[in-house]
């Protein structure tokens, strides 16, 4: 990859070359996945001992209003001194186009990279990606592991804007948006065996059995009940002032709504459940009789 001559830091240039002064809505904010967050974590774990950071692609979806959904990442291969920077861009597009054969869904949203540094060469890999992301703004993903001192761990999100009368690549300052950290219901069970192995004193586990997991659920469900009768004989003895947002919450949770409750849906619900627990007490006490009088009439 070339030097430009004035400058000591390398260009990174694509098919579109030039820098993207004009870009398509502004993310408003991002939505991160375990998939690319363990991801993201592994690739530097595996990283060389003269490698500061490690960097690599995010792929997602992104709605018309500007939320972007990180779904997944691959490593790309770079390396970076004081004089310049080097990304391999074959690699990328050749992982790019292997992944979008699996999850076709699936575009460039933008970039990752680890630790909090935000200096010129991570303005010049944004201006490369934001060619990739055209005509949307990519965002970059920064992953602090907290080994660095004085910085504790945690994941932030950015997108660029161009400083300058003249915008060149490397003239830009990174702007915050919210970024949050949300996993499906399909993810829960792997992440909680995550979870397991950290709290144990073992440094591996075993996926938990059917038995296993039933019990833990009810465990879960008994301890949120406790909580939720805590606070509602708090709220009736009046130590705590009611929430009406909490009641409602409550209300739809425990499978009657307020419309439920005032047309009379709830007690119409309750009586057909009394009657179908009556009619099978009923076909039980025929079923006893008919046995007796069998019995007694038995030679």
């Amino acid at each position: 990859m070339p030097l430009s001559p004035p400058s000591s830091a390398v260009h990174i240039k694509n098919a579109t070359p030039g820098f993207l002064s004009t870009p398509g809505r502004t993310p408003t904010s991002v939505t991160m996945h375990p998939v690319a967050l363990f991801s993201i974590l592994d690739h530097y774990l595996r990283r060389t001992d003269a490698q500061p950071r490690v960097i690599g692609t995010l792929l997602g979806t992104r709605s018309d209003t500007g939320e972007i959904d990180v779904r997944s990442s691959f490593a790309v291969l770079h390396s970076e001194t004081d004089e310049q920077v080097a990304v391999d861009m074959e690699y990328h597009q050749t992982m790019y186009e292997l992944h979008h054969k699996v999850n076709p869904k699936e575009v460039i949203v933008g970039w990752y990279s680890t630790g909090s540094n935000l200096n010129t060469y991570s303005a010049l890999i944004q201006n490369f990606y934001s060619q990739e992301t055209a005509p949307h703004q990519a965002i970059h993903i920064a992953v602090n592991t907290g080994v660095e001192n004085g910085e504790p761990a945690g994941v932030k999100a950015y997108v660029s804007s161009p400083v300058g009368v003249s915008p060149k690549p490397e003239n830009a300052v990174f702007v915050p948006i919210p970024c949050e950290l949300r996993f499906k219901e399909t993810e829960r069970s792997g992440l909680d065996l995550l979870l397991q192995a950290s709290s144990s004193s073992q440094s591996s586990t075993h996926p938990s059995t059917d038995l296993d997991v039933l019990e833990t659920s009810i465990q879960s469900v008994s301890e949120m009940l406790d909580r939720v009768l805590t606070y509602v004989r708090s709220v009736l003895s009046g130590e705590v002032k009611g929430d009406p947002a909490v009641g409602r919450y409550l209300m739809d949770t425990l499978g009657s709504s307020s419309e439920d409750l005032e047309n009379g849906g709830f007690h119409t619900s309750l009586q057909d459940s009394l009657m179908v627990s009556y009619l099978a007490n009923l076909v039980r006490a025929q079923a006893e009789v008919s046995a007796r009088l069998a019995l007694t009439t038995a030679p």
